[in-house]
């Protein structure tokens, strides 16, 4: 298979796995996809309650959630933008054939989004971490290995 046809098809299925997980959280009216800024604001803060009673964080550790959960808000608001991802997807199939050019500025600009807000996200997970004492770091990693959500589990 030629280089260059491998590099468009990746980076096709990567366009294509991008906006449809996109137009996925587009529809998701609660959480931390959609709703009002309230509705969101609500979330977090039920979030970062449910968290913190599962950890027994203190103040100080619920502070850094919050932050923590507030910059992946953040990121997320910038990764939807300002449009429809879903007409943003459907828009690159309009035509009698694919929008190729369309589709690579779309994965362009979704990784540059991704690019310029991680820092900030990772520096506030790596706050909120790092100022865990073991049992509760103990905690999130088997929350992760579970792979599971915290209020499934009693």
């Amino acid at each position: 298979m030629k280089p260059w046809f491998k590099r468009s098809l990746f980076g096709f299925a990567g366009a294509a796995l991008l906006a449809g997980s996109l137009a996925g959280c587009s529809s998701y009216r609660h959480g931390w996809g959609g709703g009002s800024e309230q509705d969101r604001a609500e979330f977090r803060a039920r979030m970062v309650e449910r968290v913190g009673s599962k950890l027994e964080l203190d103040a100080t550790q619920k502070q850094k959630l919050k932050v923590l959960a507030e910059k992946i808000q953040a990121q997320r608001q910038a990764l939807r933008g300002g449009g429809d991802p879903r007409a943003e997807f459907r828009a690159l199939f309009a035509g009698a054939k694919l929008d190729q050019e369309r589709a690579r500025k779309l994965v362009e600009d979704k990784t540059a989004t991704i690019q310029s807000g991680s820092p900030e996200v990772i520096a506030a997970a790596a706050d909120f971490f790092d100022n865990l004492n073991p049992a509760q770091q103990q905690k999130v990693r088997e929350f992760m290995d579970r792979g599971r959500r915290w209020h499934r589990h009693g």
